[in-house]
């Protein structure tokens, strides 16, 4: 657009009834997956009086939400062909023609960005495009990349058979990880693995071999530390910088080591890990939301790139408690809505209470952690993943959902 509209992008409160910041005119926002990252999002945007549609191929907690204004579940949003041809058929039959985009999970990301001019027809699609989705998609061009820019990574090697294991130049303990996480992540529910000596990197290798070709098997340096050591970049780009940033300490995850998500988050000041992520960034030409995670190293106190996700993430409401509504901000760009630059507050905290009271009773348990110091994390947080008290029956429908979600997820 050539005019430049303002409005008021506050967060509204939980409390507060809906409000219209925008004149909507029926555009809406199409979620893809319901689970409590694609609820954040229909929160963020029904708060504002944005029409909100889900669509999931899980029994998902966000249909419960009274955000939702319409949720459907599908027989499968893995595949890519039939992502897309699913995301067009529910266009077409429901009407949502300039709908804006919001997908959860890094398939439907690949998916959305390699068929970006056919979506583009019918949807607003902010997922970049491919030559900038690969770089992350397979986190060997990641790594590359982060090389090339001279941006901190632990050591990573593939190697095509497990007979070349013995070349392998690594010190113990090494992680298993793959370069296409969801080749590896349906199959075996696990982030990683972790190798103690040669002959078990070995068996984990083969076993690994079973699951994605071997040239996929990143073996990587495990960086030491605890959840304490654990940090992150998130931010809505556009045009080489941030409209809206934000770093983290991702103190808790679950599980504990190799964790497929935050538990326990908090917004802090770390000059260091915005400039490195903010290279990356620009050096790939990004527009969107994005996370960068990086752990810093105790060996040598440098801040380890460790993966970069093109889309929301776990804790992404945590931004909305600190000043940043991420997902809104990226659904007034898209309507032609410039913001004036934001970050946000820092010591804001954010929990999911469903994962992360099992790792915190169990370092309770280990005496890592008091208890005392873990209650006081619990009942200070700013924000909860899944609970609030303008939209209570989520919550109720994840504790009737969580043996299911054990089953499809492993947690």
């Amino acid at each position: 657009m050539n005019s430049v509209r303002t409005v008021d992008l506050a967060a509204p409160a939980e409390h507060e009834p809906c409000r219209r910041d925008l004149p909507t005119q029926g555009i809406g926002g199409l979620v893809l997956g319901g689970d409590y990252q694609g609820l954040g999002i229909a929160r963020s945007l029904g708060r504002r009086g944005v029409p909100v549609c889900v669509i999931d191929d899980e029994y998902s907690i966000a249909r419960y939400s009274r955000y939702v204004t319409r949720s459907f579940r599908v027989p499968d949003l893995h595949d890519e062909q039939k992502t897309i041809d699913v995301i067009l058929e529910f266009g077409r039959r429901l009407g949502l023609k300039g709908w804006v985009l919001y997908p959860t999970r890094d398939e439907t990301v690949a998916a959305i960005s390699r068929y970006r001019d056919i979506l583009s027809e019918f949807f607003r699609v902010p997922t970049p495009a491919w030559n900038t989705v690969r770089m992350l998609w397979d986190k060997r061009n990641t790594y590359n990349l982060a090389s090339e820019l001279d941006i901190p990574a632990p050591r990573t090697t593939v190697f095509q058979k497990s007979h070349d294991l013995h070349l392998a130049n690594c010190s113990f303990p090494v992680a298993l990880k793959p370069a296409i996480k969801e080749h590896f992540f349906y199959a075996t529910k696990a982030k990683a693995w972790r190798a103690d000596d040669r002959e078990e990197l070995v068996d984990r290798f083969q076993q690994a071999s079973d699951v994605l070709p071997s040239d996929e098997i990143m073996i990587q340096d495990v960086v030491p530390g605890d959840g304490s050591h654990q940090f992150a970049y998130c931010a809505f780009w556009k045009e080489g910088k941030p409209v809206a940033s934000m770093v983290v300490q991702r103190s808790r995850q679950h599980p504990p080591e190799f964790g497929r998500a935050s538990t326990f988050v908090q917004s802090v000041e770390i000059p260091e890990v915005e400039l490195l992520a903010e290279r990356f960034l620009r050096a790939i030409n990004y527009y969107g939301l994005v996370e960068v995670e990086f752990k810093l190293d105790p060996r040598d106190n440098e801040y380890k790139l460790l993966d970069v996700n093109a889309r929301t993430w776990g804790y992404h409401t945590l931004g909305a408690a600190a000043g940043v509504d991420f997902s809104y901000l990226l659904y007034a760009d898209q309507l032609g809505v410039r913001a004036e630059p934001s970050r946000a507050r820092p010591g804001v905290t954010w929990v999911r209470l469903l994962t992360d009271l099992p790792g915190g009773i169990m370092q309770i348990a280990r005496g890592e952690l008091g208890f005392a110091t873990y209650l006081k994390s619990i009942f200070s947080s700013h924000a909860e993943a899944v609970f609030c008290l303008d939209d209570p029956l989520p919550s109720v429908a994840e504790i009737v959902l969580f043996p299911y979600l054990i089953y499809k997820r492993g947690f």
